[in-house]
């Protein structure tokens, strides 16, 4: 039997490397689904709950493991479910395939069931590449194309295979004109700046008596070399969330995440600094760098498209972060002042007891800051962590200590809420023997994230290391949104939209055959987090947390106090509560002895 067009793409996608494909099935994709079938134990087809959450572990994929990821799905409606992970892997720079189907070529136009023009439909998120296949023998060069490019330069690319043609015998290309004849294989340039170029950025630093680094996800393979120029120039180092692993959280020097979800040391540095070192960093916002003028720049980023974007840098270097950060070391003095860094020790020394202090904080009932600082000391050192969107991300940031060894992601560029539970399964089958924690809010745990778990449930038996768990913070309210409502708009929860159901989380993980642990005991935490991280299979650990405990920014601004004041004054749902609980952790700031 001679192998159909089907047969042939899959088999094109296994000589690119590609073993492991999210998706869902669907009449329009089932000429691929069939080959994949006959290509037996050479691929790895795991069957998501939703097409959404495919995409999601496709671009988590390509996080965790370097590789491409790809995801799959069926006409119509399934190619359009796609849309949303797809635009997570866009605007984190990670390369990801999209695999469509689509209807017959004789029914495209003519207003049939599902029809949907997807090469449009795509054309912003794969705007890299997106084509629909007509002939056998385009195939080959669409396929080559589609994976290289997506490799290449870290982008979304799509695919559109209408499902008749999935079904054709496949034929070569001819030796003729207009038949195209490419093959397999990409290896990554080794990409550093001109030498005149890194000279100008060693002069910068050279210059520098505060140096402020700031790292993102394009420096998590050059750890060591960010260590190396730090120590030469006696800098301080803030983390962007993406690359919330670069660097260890017991260096004296590392300030933590920055922005909106960070620590007051890593904005006091950036406020203070005379120069700033970002490294694959697209950091958005820009109220969190140093004012312009303040400082003299240098940035390194391997898209000449992200340079100089958030800061005016006076020297912008086009390269991968380590090749250039070991070709920038000799180049650079050996700083011997340590007052600026001492500076920074002191302040980060003093943060650490201040985040201690608020999760220690008594709350009704659990204190959500001390769920993830009691996590911090036993997560395990290999551990890989998920977090959503939400208030839950400013505990992940803040309150997580990261190791070396482990790694940690989330939705970075999107944002996206949803996200937590698709990327920790991703993880698993990236690094099936490394433990894996999801740091989820009950928002997103009822969004998608419960379907999500009746995946793990399917997989889980297969991974090497099965621990797998699943912190729900259940506080009945879109958390994240009702604060910015209060203090960024100044008007109280607006129940209609904020106040979620409750659910029994723990409950719904035993209904499917997993563990349930709840906790409404603070002083339990521990002892659950430990008997979580030991259970040998998946675990639901459901945490009663406190939706009136603030996700505060790292200064509260007067226009932020003031915002929350007019809250109370016009009367908020929880206004007793939240008078007790957190007015004075909001307005710590503008009391004696507070920081600003």
């Amino acid at each position: 039997m001679s192998p159909t067009v089907s047969d042939f793409f899959i088999d094109r996608l296994g000589a690119w490397g590609v073993k492991t494909i999210f998706g869902y099935p669907g009449d329009g994709i089932n000429g691929l689904i069939g080959a994949l079938d006959r290509a037996g134990d050479r691929f790895e087809f795991i069957q998501t709950r939703h097409e959404e959450m495919a995409a999601f572990m496709a671009s988590a994929y390509a996080k965790f493991s370097g590789e491409l990821g790809v995801c799959m799905a069926t006409s119509g409606p399934g190619a359009a479910h796609l849309i949303t992970g797809l635009y997570d892997a866009k605007a984190d720079h990670m390369p990801v395939l999209a695999i469509a189907g689509q209807h017959p070529r004789t029914a495209l136009g003519a207003h049939d069931q599902q029809e949907i023009d997807l090469v449009s439909m795509y054309k912003d998120v794969a705007s890299d590449f997106v084509q629909q296949a007509s002939v056998p023998q385009q195939v080959r060069h669409l396929v080559d194309r589609a994976v290289r490019i997506a490799l290449g330069d870290r982008a979304v690319t799509a695919l559109v295979m209408p499902s008749d043609l999935q079904d054709l015998p496949y034929e070569a290309p001819s030796h003729a004109h207009g038949m195209m004849h490419s093959g397999v294989g990409y290896t990554r340039p080794r990409v550093v700046p001109q030498d005149a170029d890194l000279a100008r950025a060693a002069e910068v630093l050279n210059a520098g008596k505060k140096v402020a680094i700031l790292v993102g996800a394009g420096a998590l393979e050059a750890t060591d070399e960010v260590i190396a120029v730090a120590e030469r120039l006696q800098a301080g180092a803030a983390k962007a969330l993406l690359g919330k692993a670069v660097l260890p959280d017991d260096l004296p020097w590392v300030t933590g995440c920055i922005g909106l979800l960070g620590t007051a040391p890593s904005s006091d540095m950036m406020r203070e600094c005379d120069t700033l070192l970002m490294i694959g960093s697209g950091f958005p916002w820009a109220d969190f760098l140093p004012e312009e003028g303040q400082a003299r720049g240098v940035q390194i980023d391997i898209k000449p498209d992200m340079l100089s974007l958030r800061y005016p840098m006076e020297v912008p270097l086009c390269g991968d972060a380590a090749e250039t950060l070991r070709a920038l070391l000799p180049l650079l003095e050996q700083k011997t002042d340590t007052s600026w860094r001492e500076t920074i020790a002191e302040d980060l020394e003093k943060w650490w007891d201040v985040l201690e202090d608020r999760a220690m904080v008594p709350a009704h009932p659990v204190n959500p800051q001390r769920v993830v600082w009691e996590l911090s000391p036993r997560v395990p050192a290999n551990a890989i962590v998920t977090s959503d969107s939400g208030s839950c991300a400013n505990w992940y940031a803040r309150d997580l200590k990261v190791r070396p060894g482990m790694m940690c992601s989330l939705s970075g560029g999107l944002a996206s809420m949803g996200a937590a539970v698709p990327y920790a399964i991703a993880a698993k089958f990236a690094h099936p023997g490394r433990p894996v924690v999801a740091l989820v809010g009950d928002g997103a745990m009822q969004m998608n994230n419960m379907a999500e778990m009746i995946t793990v449930a399917k997989y889980w038996r297969r991974w090497a290391d099965p621990r797998f768990v699943v912190c729900v913070f259940n506080n009945q309210d879109l958390n994240q949104v009702t604060w910015e409502q209060r203090v960024m708009e100044g008007n109280p929860k607006y129940e209609a939209s904020q106040t979620l159901p409750d659910v029994p989380y723990h409950k719904f993980a035993e209904l499917i055959g997993l563990k349930g642990i709840y906790v409404d005991d603070p002083d339990r935490l521990g002892a659950a987090w430990d008997e979580a991280l030991a259970t040998p299979g998946p675990v639901v650990l459901e945490v009663r947390t406190d939706p009136e405990v603030p996700p505060l920014p790292p200064h509260i601004k007067f226009e932020q106090a003031k915002a929350y004041m007019s809250t109370i004054v016009k009367g908020d749902p929880a206004q007793g509560h939240m008078i007790r609980d957190s007015a004075r952790q909001v307005l710590a700031s503008f009391l004696p002895g507070g920081r600003d």
